[in-house]
């Protein structure tokens, strides 16, 4: 079955933390460059995807010339990424079945969590799909220390473990682990499963997203992605491992840049 894929990359020029954000330089290139090229690597020998770069600064689109991705012009007052992505679609005059919403601040993206998102989708259509990462005990263990100085930083989601249908998402670490030594012993991963921000959307879903009302556990807990559950929809997870490379969220900080030239220089460069 071929759907017609379009991985789009939000990038918006200001942001208070870190301005001219996508523009940024990492060891050398800029972080819009890296995402561009995971995008492409991730596209490489798949039918009928396309990237694209939807941005609110002429700044970027001349960025975007010089490194040969297309781009295109939407509204500096979008109130989010998705909102972005989904004006780029509806300028788009051959629309996408499926939609890849690829973080322009996530420069270490693996680009296989791209490929596993589209493979899950094209095999079997659904609302979202979105990737998680099961922890290791040492990796749970450090969440549950991070979360005593950042109790919301940090995402899990339980899930059917054959379907992929998400059960539920949360700031608190879920599930609750009865008989948590007989567990350790029993191997190295732990049941718990970190959600990794990345959301690939059906054409339709896309388009009512950000006209669904705002959810009561959503609004709560400050995770989107419930507002999918609680109007009725679905979510797929679909299950991806960072295979020992670096495992960096967004980067939103000069000390996000430092922290990220760092992984690269200890676990190299995802794509050439």
């Amino acid at each position: 079955m071929t759907v017609k894929t379009a991985i789009i990359i939000p990038a918006r020029y200001a942001s208070t933390r870190l301005p001219g954000k996508p523009l940024v330089k990492i060891a050398g290139r800029t972080m819009l460059e890296r995402v561009v090229r995971i995008a492409e690597a991730a596209a490489d020998g798949m039918e009928d995807v396309s990237v694209l770069v939807a941005t609110d600064d002429d700044r970027i689109s001349k960025h975007c010339e010089d490194i040969g991705v297309r781009s295109v012009m939407t509204r500096p007052e979008c109130q989010s990424g998705t909102d972005r992505v989904a004006e780029a679609v509806r300028q788009m005059k051959e629309k996408p079945d499926f939609i890849l919403n690829m973080q322009g601040d996530a420069p270490l993206t693996p680009p296989d969590f791209l490929r596993e998102m589209h493979i899950s989708f094209t095999s079997m259509p659904c609302d979202v799909v979105t990737p998680v990462t099961q922890l290791t005990w040492a990796q749970l263990d450090k969440l549950r220390e991070d979360k005593k100085i950042t109790p919301f930083s940090g995402t899990c989601a339980v899930f059917d473990q054959n379907t992929g249908a998400a059960f539920w998402f949360s700031k608190n670490i879920i599930p609750a682990l009865r008989k948590e030594k007989d567990l350790r012993v029993a191997g190295d991963l732990s049941p718990v499963f970190r959600h990794i921000g990345l959301y690939g959307y059906s054409a339709k879903m896309l388009e009512i997203y950000n006209v669904l009302p705002e959810g009561r556990f959503e609004k709560l807990e400050g995770v989107e992605q419930l507002r999918v559950i609680e109007n009725g929809y679905t979510i797929r997870c679909v299950p991806v491992d960072y295979k020992g490379r670096a495992n960096m969220s967004g980067v939103d900080s000069p000390e996000d840049v430092s922290r990220a030239e760092e992984l690269i220089a200890k676990h190299g460069e995802l794509v050439r």
